[in-house]
C-alpha cells in the first residue's frame, strides 16, 4: 500500500502526539476515541490498536517511548496499567523508566538502529534502555534541547527534526539512526514535531491544524 497521510484533532486538540504512541507493530490510544478515528488510526498506521490509560491520564505520547523491539514506560503507570499493556505488547521487552523526569516520550526518540536520550540519563537507565529497545543508545541536546524525543520524528525509513539543527546535528543524525533527516514542523510552524505526528513505516497521522506543505515535507521523509 502507498504511504498515506491524514489530519487528526484528538478531543478536539490538534496536538495529537501527546495523546498517541506507536511504533510499526502496534498503536496505543487512549480510551474515549470514537469508532470512526480507531478505524482510521487502524487502517493508516496498519496496526492492531490497543486502548489504554497511563497514570490515569490520556497522554500516552507523553508517557511512552519505544521502537519495534521495545516499549519504555513513565514511573508514574500504574501496576494494572503496565501488566495490561504487557500482556498487549506479546513478544516486545517493556521497561518502566525510574526517572523522575516522566515524560519518556519527550525524553527518548528511537528506531530500530539507535535511540536517542535525554542527557542527564544515568548509566544504568541507559544500559536498561539499550537492553529494552535492543540499539546503541546515544546521550546528546539538539539544538540546545536536552528533550529530544519532542524535537525529533524517527522511523526505519526516514526522520524529522528541528528546523533550527545544524548541519552536523543533521549528520549526526543520519549517522547513529542510517536513514536520511530533513528539517520540517507540524501544525502550521509547530518545531516539537513530536506533538502533531504520529508516524511509522506504513502511514503517518498528523495534527488538524498541519499545512499542505508541511505535510508534503512529512510524505517525502517518510515514504519508502
Amino acid at each position: 500500500m502507498p504511504f498515506e497521510i491524514v489530519k487528526m484533532s484528538i478531543f478536539g486538540n490538534s496536538n495529537i502526539g501527546v495523546y498517541i504512541y506507536g511504533n510499526d507493530k502496534i498503536t496505543f490510544v487512549p480510551q474515549g476515541l470514537q469508532k470512526k478515528d480507531l478505524d482510521g488510526i487502524s487502517q493508516i498506521l496498519q496496526t492492531d490498536i490497543m486502548e489504554t490509560s497511563l497514570a490515569n491520564t490520556k497522554l500516552l505520547g507523553v508517557l511512552m517511548a519505544g521502537n519495534n523491539n521495545g516499549i519504555i514506560l513513565s514511573r508514574s503507570a500504574l501496576d494494572d496499567e503496565v501488566d495490561i499493556i504487557k500482556k498487549s505488547i506479546k513478544d516486545l521487552n517493556l521497561y518502566v523508566l525510574p526517572s523522575r523526569n516522566n515524560a519518556v516520550g519527550n525524553l527518548i526518540v528511537a528506531n530500530d538502529k539507535a535511540a536517542l536520550v535525554y542527557p542527564y540519563f544515568e548509566d544504568d537507565v541507559i544500559k536498561q534502555i539499550q537492553d529494552t529497545l535492543g540499539v546503541e543508545v546515544f546521550r546528546r541536546s539538539i539544538v540546545g534541547i536536552p528533550t529530544v524525543g519532542a524535537i525529533i520524528a524517527v522511523t526505519n525509513v526516514g526522520g524529522l527534526v528541528h528546523p533550527d539543527v545544524t548541519d552536523e546535528e543533521i549528520k549526526f543524525l543520519e549517522d547513529i539512526f542510517k536513514v536520511p533527516f530533513k528539517t520540517g514542523t507540524v501544525n502550521f510552524g509547530v518545531s516539537f514535531i513530536k506533538t502533531g505526528l504520529i508516524v511509522n513505516t506504513k502511514g503517518a497521522i498528523v495534527g488538524e491544524d498541519t499545512t499542505g506543505p508541511e505535510i508534503a515535507r512529512i510524505q517525502m521523509v517518510f515514504s519508502a
